[in-house]
């Protein structure tokens, strides 16, 4: 069997990570198993569904490298779902109902108040129609058995239909609501796995009788512990981190994918450098019930030993113009972000600000810089300095190194120094050790 997963994310908002959790992990199964991986737009909701949305999740899954072997969109498939609804209607399946939504409150108060179950009461088929009021449909379950399934996170799962509620498929105006036209898509288009948050699993116990009732398997069913951050069950209402708040903090996206792959299963949270790493590893068996916690300075450290190991090519785009590789990998070690390294710049060829040194940090610097002026800079300009210095003033350690690194980088710390001297040319060392002397 061929595997075929599909992320179907309503373009009523922005994506937030548990949404882009989701995706990642439908294409990671997808990708390990060498099947497909779909993007099926929920947009049904015609109030509620925007084009710019739409265009927004589809960038955002762009730019994290999320990229579906196909794209549709609900609002262009009503003609399948009409027919398989009549299908339905014919078979029994799905029935009017009237009732108001004041009504129907009113009666879940009631049942609550006698320490019933709120489970929605099917009126008699033979009951009347109120005259001029628009029905509403219902699937309508079958009582006989249990409905179970074995997830491949939370294991088997059991639901008895007497204590769930004939769901609504669709409105009054005849507009269409989730599940319905859910089950509809995904046996057409051959789905075999349904990866989404556990707040679904009464959804798919629903949804197994649909496909039953439509004459088809169901496809198997992996329900994720839900994300969860200080504020509680991420979601746009809460405005969750998104693709925006990633970008902008200058993380890369694989930092990100690192992070959600990992949290909330067994294996620890180590970046990778491509889907293809992620899906290696990607097992439903690793993933744990307990709420997954998300935290974004998880990413940043993540990034940081990610950007560590980034090559060249993979940055060079990004980087000032005139960078060379030798540049790239001298400094890399010391950024969290590939954007950090434009301030490097003035480091490597730029001037830097002489530093504020005490009278005994001004005296190594003097005999740095006088050092520097005439040792061979062909050999170990570095070991020749501090050895200069160190036997003209005594110093030694801290109070010998820390004055020269900031003198000729204007920074408390960085690469290498016997790297960035050679770097830096002994014109700009010496010039910089005396301007710092003679602050």
């Amino acid at each position: 069997m061929s595997v075929v997963t599909r992320f179907a994310p309503s373009p009523t908002g922005r994506l937030h990570v548990g949404n882009i959790r989701a995706a990642l992990h439908n294409a990671l199964y997808a990708l390990k198993h060498g099947g497909r991986f779909l993007l099926r737009i929920d947009d049904t909701d015609r109030e509620r569904s925007r084009a710019e949305f739409d265009q927004a999740l589809r960038d955002d899954l762009g730019w994290l490298g999320l990229e579906p072997d196909a794209v549709m969109r609900q609002s262009e498939r009503f003609g399948l779902y009409d027919g398989e609804f009549e299908r339905l209607r014919a078979a029994g399946r799905v029935y009017a109902c009237f009732e108001t939504p004041d009504e129907l409150e009113l009666r879940r108060k009631v049942l609550l108040g006698r320490g019933l179950p709120p489970v929605y009461e099917r009126k008699p088929d033979d009951s009347s129609t109120p005259e001029g009021r628009p029905p509403h449909w219902r699937f309508r379950l079958d009582h006989g058995s249990p409905i179970v399934w074995d997830d491949l996170i939370r294991g088997e799962q059991k639901f008895d239909p007497k204590l769930l509620s004939d769901p609504v498929v669709r409105r009054e105006d005849g507009s269409w609501l989730y599940l319905l036209p859910s089950v509809i898509d995904d046996i057409d288009l051959g789905i075999t796995h349904v990866v989404r948050g556990e707040d679904h699993v009464s959804n798919s116990a629903v949804q197994i009788q649909m496909f039953e009732a439509l004459g088809s398997s169901p496809p198997a069913f992996a329900h994720e512990a839900l994300l969860v951050a200080a504020e509680g069950k991420l979601s746009k209402r809460l405005g969750a981190t998104g693709v925006e708040d990633v970008r902008g903090a200058g993380l890369e996206p694989m930092a990100l994918l690192s992070v959600l792959a990992r949290i909330g299963t067994s294996q620890p949270v180590e970046p990778a450098g491509s889907l293809d790493e992620l899906a290696r590893d990607f097992d439903f068996a690793h993933f744990g019930r307990a709420p997954a916690h998300f935290d974004l300075h998880d990413v940043e450290l993540i990034n940081a030993r990610l950007v560590h190991g980034l090559d060249f090519d993979r940055v060079q785009e990004r980087l000032p113009d005139g960078a060379t590789e030798a540049d790239w990998l001298l400094i890399r070690a010391n950024l969290t972000r590939v954007e950090e390294f434009g301030d490097w710049i003035a480091v490597l060829d730029g001037e830097v600000d002489a530093p504020e040194l005490t009278h005994d940090e001004r005296l190594v610097a003097r005999e740095g810089a006088a050092a520097a002026a005439t040792i061979d800079w062909s050999g170990e300009p570095w070991r020749q300095l501090t050895d200069a210095v160190k036997a003209a003033t005594g110093q030694k350690g801290r109070a010998l190194f820390h004055p020269l690194r900031v003198a000729i980088t204007g920074r408390e710390s960085g690469p290498e120094m016997a790297r960035l001297v050679e770097r830096i040319g002994q014109h700009r060392v010496v010039a910089r050790l005396e301007a710092a002397a003679h602050r």
